[in-house]
């Protein structure tokens, strides 16, 4: 297949509850390797270029063990799912038993089959890698105990909740710095040599399988970070970071290979300068969601070197749903987000408006009624960024001028243009606050002349005819509903 696109559209399922659901709808066991054909053509009619199948790795039975022991993760399963019953815990897809496809989804054979099919319809395949930690019953938790951050008996009894005995030995259990630490999975040692070169190992083999991974709290093997976190427990320093080493290690075998990570605390930056093709824009999410506008906006002032970077979306398996978290400004956020420079990501179940957000161990979930006109937005909206100029043109934040004196509203509106090569331009409008906005965005495209010029609104039915010179001089008039959008398709006429 060729290189990866400039600005992938990637599509996240959860493989353990969508295999699930296909075979109910079957009324047979369905694995990757016997997912219908007719499946297959509806992601790829979505106009994605790529699938993330979440969760494919060897589950933990010691992790599942310690999960059915957490009061809190149980109120979460039956908050989620009210009949939740122990066998729909299926583990938690980042407490990795072994990097080997977990034989209830079609084990490694499946996972060739469906990367055969989405190859086929030109889609790529992106998985997991959990750099940070991994299961109890691991096998490096016997065969390798050095790889992991080491303690005693006496931890055990200070700090239990942050200290197990497993395989023989006492190890820390995984953690952010900032929460408490993970019970069901032990924290691997980032400093150390042996570990370094078994990622690398395991890292070039998940490259055999498919063509890029999501590598999962990705900054918590920065040096910084984790000489920070683990102090004198990690041992040395080594003289080059994580991720340099691994990224530069596996592309020598692997170069078209994509590497995306999920990055917080302002750490995406430096990530990217470190090899990551892409990581996570938690900031614009936030601001979407919390807004306002101008926020929003003085995000997207930053380089564009750096958000071309950057992965947007409004949704994902860590998030609530945006049905829920975005309510009636869903549509608007799902414009601003997708229609930005950089890589976007969607959530299987986000263009059916489901609201539950599915505790990550749970192999089922609730049956929820189908939103067929968000999903008609969804699918329309992806059309117009799956093709130019979203995909290889040029992106420019717009500015909005108050529509008159003393009208503050102009603030609310977020507006960017586009342009390709061969003149094909679009602009995006979106009022993007709770009431009735008005300004005049003061449009970049060069030489609008002395022509009219038609937009035409691709996702709803507005038609302008304006004048070239009073666009070059006011720029556009706009008089927009609370959460109202346009992409308009701009041509003389």
């Amino acid at each position: 297949m060729n290189s990866w696109p400039k600005r992938p559209i990637i599509y996240e399922i959860n493989t353990w509850v969508w295999l699930q659901e296909l075979g109910r709808n079957q009324k047979a066991p369905v694995t990757l390797a016997t997912v219908p054909k007719s499946e297959w053509d509806a992601i790829a009619a979505l106009g994605c270029d790529a699938v993330w199948f979440m969760g494919v790795w060897e589950r933990s039975s010691a992790g599942i063990a310690v999960s059915m022991r957490n009061q809190g993760l149980l109120d979460d399963f039956r908050r989620a799912l009210p009949d939740f019953t122990a066998a729909d815990n299926v583990g938690s897809p980042y407490c990795v038993r072994n990097y080997v496809v977990d034989p209830h989804l079609g084990g490694p054979e499946g996972l060739a089959i469906a990367r055969k099919e989405l190859a086929r319809r030109g889609l790529r395949l992106i998985l997991d890698f959990v750099p940070n930690h991994v299961a109890p019953d691991h096998p490096w938790v016997a065969e390798h105990p050095d790889y992991f951050i080491r303690g005693d008996d006496g931890d055990t009894l200070r700090e239990p909740g942050a200290f197990i005995t497993a395989g023989g030995g006492v190890f820390a259990c995984g953690r952010d710095p900032f929460f408490p630490a993970w019970p069901d999975v032990l924290q691997l040692n980032a400093f150390n040599p042996g570990l370094r070169t078994a990622a690398i190992a395991t890292v070039s083999s998940l490259a055999d399988q498919c063509d890029g991974v999501r590598c999962d709290m990705a900054m918590l093997l920065m040096n910084d970070i984790f000489q920070r976190t683990w102090g004198e427990r990690a041992g040395a320093r080594p003289a080059m970071d994580y991720w340099p080493e691994l990224i530069g290690a596996v592309r020598t075998t692997h170069p078209g290979f994509l590497f995306m990570a999920e990055a917080y605390w302002d750490l995406e930056w430096e990530l990217q300068q470190q090899g990551f093709d892409y990581c996570y824009d938690k900031k614009l999410y936030d601001r979407l969601e919390h807004g306002p506008a101008q926020a929003v906006r003085g995000h997207l002032q930053a380089e564009l070197a750096y958000q071309e970077k950057l992965i947007r979306f409004i949704e994902n398996h860590d998030e609530p749903r945006a049905a829920t978290a975005f309510a009636e400004q869903q549509r608007a956020a799902a414009v601003i987000a997708l229609t930005l420079p950089g890589a976007r990501l969607l959530h299987e179940g986000q263009f059916e408006g489901r609201k539950v957000r599915l505790p990550v161990f749970l192999g089922r979930r609730p049956d929820e009624p189908v939103d067929t006109t968000l999903g008609e937005f969804y699918r329309r909206l992806l059309s117009i960024v799956a093709a130019e100029p979203f995909y290889g043109g040029e992106w420019r934040l717009q500015e909005g001028l108050p529509a008159w004196e003393g009208n503050r509203s102009a603030d609310s509106f977020i507006a960017c243009a586009w342009e390709d090569a061969v003149g094909r331009r679009r602009l995006v409008a979106v009022n993007y606050a709770p009431h009735q906005s008005q300004c005049f965005i003061r449009i970049s495209f060069p030489e609008l002349g002395d022509r009219q010029w038609q937009f035409s609104d691709l996702l709803g039915d507005a038609r302008y005819l304006r004048d070239g010179n009073d666009l070059h001089c006011r720029g556009l008039y706009l008089d927009m509903a609370p959460w109202q959008y346009h992409v308009f398709e701009l041509q003389g006429a």
